[in-house]
Formats: C-alpha cells, structure tokens, sequence
C-alpha cells in the first residue's frame, strides 16, 4: 500500500536539487527544489510536505530552525532533515529532525531521503487512521459493532423483534454474531429480567438433545441419578436461544414442534405435562428451504420458526466496518489479556479491510486478541499479522478466480480455507461447509491435508 511522499528540497544549488527531485520520482515520491526560505515557508503553509530536506551548507544556515518550528505546527507527520551545520533547533513536538552526510552520493542521499517520506506517509495514514475510528467510534448495541447501512438496518429488526413475542429466525455464517443478536433481542424486550438459555444443537443426538431441552427424572435412562430440568424450565418466563436449529436430528423437530404449540413439556421419563412460558429464538447458517426441499428439516417447524426472520451479512459484504470492529475488538483484548497496544497501522488495516474473512467477526476477534498479545504494548503492524492475512493474496470464495480449475481443486481449497477460518477446529470446518463430520474426516485424509 505504498503512498507518494510529497518532498520539498532547499539549496542554493537548484541542479543537484532538480536531479535528486528526479532520483526521488523514481522511487515513487513527488517533490519541488526551491532556493529561497521565504518561498520554502510559503510552500509548506500551501501544501504539508511530507520530507524538507535543507543544504544548509548551501547558505542556508539558518533556515533549519525557523522550519522545524514552522513544520511542528503545518505539518506534525514530517521529517526535516539536514545535510550541513547548523545552530541550536527549536524544541518541537512533533516533526522529526534528522542529519544527513553532506557527502554521500546522490543515490545514497535519494535513499535516505525516500525512507524519511515513506516513514512520514505512514505517520500521516494512522494519524487520519485514529482520527476516523474516532469521529465514528460509538457505543456497541450490546456488543454489535458497525455504522454500516446494512447493520443499522438489523439493529432496527432487533428493536421491532424485541417489541413482540414472535418467533425470530436468525440466518448467517459461521462467526457473524447471531448469538449476539439473540441477546440483543432478550435484552430489549420485557423479559429482560428473566433467563437467557442457550442450547447449541449441532452435534448432539436426538436422546442428549431432548434430555438438555426438556429435562428428566431420576431413574429415565442410565445415568440419569437425580431429576434435571431441562431449558425449557430453566428459561421459563424468558428467553430460549437454540443455535445451529438446522443440525437437529429430524425425530427431535417433532417434539420442539409440538411444546412450541402446545406451550407445554414433558420431561424424559416422565408423564407429567409442564406448562412453560418461552420466547424462542433459533438461529442456523443453513438453508432451511432447502433442507426441507431434501427432506432433512420438517415443514411444518419450518413455518413455525421463519415468522420474524432477521439475516446477519458475512463480514466480507461491510468491509467499512472492519476498522471500528478491529478498534473494539481489540479495546477487549486489552482488558482481558492485560495487554496495552494502542492500535493498528494503517497498512496493517489495509491488509485486514481486504481479506475475505471466511470464518467473519469470529476470526478476525480470534486475529486481534492473537496479535494484540503478541505485540503486547506497540502497535500492530503489517508484519504482526498471520502469513495469510499479510500475504498480497486476497482470499477469494468459489467461483473468483477458480477459471480453469477442477472440481476437486476447488473442493479442497474450499476444506483448507474452512480450517483455516476455524483454527483447525474440524466440527466447526464441517458445519462451515454444510457437511457431516465423517466426510470432512475422509476428505482431509483424501487431499491429503
């Protein structure tokens, strides 16, 4: 992400200037040779140079104090540098003083100078860098972060669910923060007060799921040594959250159908019916309509829950949030890990605002808190971040860029960009990709990877 350096140089000799003026617009810098300190002031109060490079050997002795104070105010990201003697500088804040050798050669010189500008963009980038998260810097809507239009628009889907008792579908990808949604919607609504339970569905089988969801009695099956209520009782009255509803076992959907209906559970091994009070929310990164179209989700539940549905986009569609994500993202990893790094270079930012984000804000929390403790109290640069992020490869999903590609060559990039996304985490890739466990495990062991 290299940007121009604007570079004023001040001599006496304007032939060596224009020439090392010419050096310099070939290392990708623009700049002016002046002869006179007046116009040099001038200039700077006209444009903030990034680089003021002054012969002072040249005649112009005098002329480093008067533009290091000059500069301090007009142009705080800048370097001055000095190629002779000079008297006493003022004391500045912000510019940077430094002294070159007279002497060096003309390409030596244009090195040094080169450096300085690309040093003073870069202050320059994450100065504006801090300024906007700041200017834009708002308090979280419990926890959900981004002026997006896109996100403003869920927030007031979040505010109209949390008027009512309906049902909720929330639908997105693996790590956009539909949980965070759900209690969004419990914590605005009236009953606040009361309980927030959180079932996660995936991975469990039909018996384990309807133990968790609607308790059991002492006696109901091995193991069961004490009566346990499940979460429809532990919510009662508030808020249930059942996440990844899409991977519940199809004989299971019959029974949440029938206590969301019926208002009423029976616990495993039990035949006393309990009256329940519960608001559900349910969540999935899976297409329901179609798992009905092939038979693995039911119909009728499926009308049931999509009443009041609220679709969370990937990470990849409001990359202009990244950078107030990556501000609050890492403000927590601070305060948990004990960490102070004050921020992200503007590079570093780059690099993280044009990556694809498989795995989306859950990634990019799990990049940050990363860095953020292996820098531990500097700022994150480009070299801090992982390989993949830093790299000037954009990730890019199936189908950009995969012309001239088999099918399986896409399969297993699609399998290591799912691990990647979920650090090896192999139930997490399986859900990622709308597989079964055992087909990722025959998959890895197929590509090899």
């Amino acid at each position: 992400m290299a940007q121009t350096g604007f570079v004023l140089i001040l001599t006496d000799d304007e032939d060596q200037g224009a020439r090392l003026r010419d050096e310099l617009r070939q290392r990708g810098h623009s700049g002016v040779v002046m002869s006179s300190l007046a116009d040099a002031q001038d200039s700077i109060r006209a444009r903030a140079p990034d680089v003021v490079l002054v012969q002072s050997a040249a005649g112009h002795a005098a002329a480093p104090p008067v533009l290091a104070e000059l500069l301090d105010g007009a142009a705080r990201d800048a370097t001055l540098l000095i190629d002779g003697p000079v008297g006493e500088l003022p004391a500045v804040r912000h510019v940077r003083i430094q002294r070159l050798d007279p002497d060096a050669s003309l390409s030596t010189r244009a090195a040094a100078v080169a450096a300085a500008a690309a040093k003073a963009v870069a202050r320059r980038e994450d100065r504006l860098l801090r300024t906007q998260i700041e200017e834009h810097r708002q308090e979280s809507f419990l926890g959900i972060v981004g002026t997006a239009p896109i996100m403003q628009k869920i927030i007031e889907r979040i505010r109209k669910a949390a008027r009512t008792k309906m049902t909720v579908l929330i639908y997105g990808e693996t790590g956009t923060g539909k949980d965070l949604i759900a209690q969004a919607i419990h914590a605005h609504s009236d009953r606040a007060r009361r309980p927030f339970k959180v079932v996660n569905c995936a991975g469990l089988n039909e018996n384990l799921l309807e133990s968790e969801l609607f308790g059991h009695v002492k006696g109901a099956f091995t193991g069961a040594v004490s009566d346990r209520k499940g979460y429809f009782l532990a919510a009662d009255g508030g808020t249930l959250f059942l996440d990844e509803i899409g991977d519940m076992p199809t004989s299971m959907q019959a029974k949440l159908l029938r206590a969301l209906e019926r208002r009423e559970i029976t616990p495993v091994g039990s035949t006393d019916v309990r009256r329940v009070d519960v608001r559900l929310v349910a969540a999935t990164h899976r297409n329901l309509s179609k798992l009905v179209e092939e038979g693995q989700f039911r119909e009728d539940l499926f009308y049931r829950l999509n009443t009041f549905v609220i679709e969370v986009p990937p990470l990849r569609e409001r990359p202009a949030d990244i950078p107030l994500l990556v501000d609050h993202l890492l403000l927590r990893a601070n305060e948990e890990h004990g960490t102070h790094a004050p921020g992200v270079s503007s590079e570093a930012m780059h690099a993280l605002c044009k990556h694809y984000w498989p795995g989306n804000v859950r990634e990019l929390k799990n990049v940050i808190e990363r860095t953020a403790v292996e820098v531990a109290d500097r700022q994150i640069e480009l070299e801090d971040l992982p390989e993949e992020i830093r790299g000037s490869r954009e990730l890019a999903p199936a189908g950009h860029g995969l012309a001239g590609m088999t099918m399986a060559q896409i399969e297993r990039r699609a399998i290591e960009l799912a691990l990647r996304a979920t650090n090896g985490n192999r139930e997490q890739a399986a859900k990622m990709l709308g597989i079964g466990v055992r087909t990722l495990y025959r998959k890895i062991k197929e590509y090899g990877l």
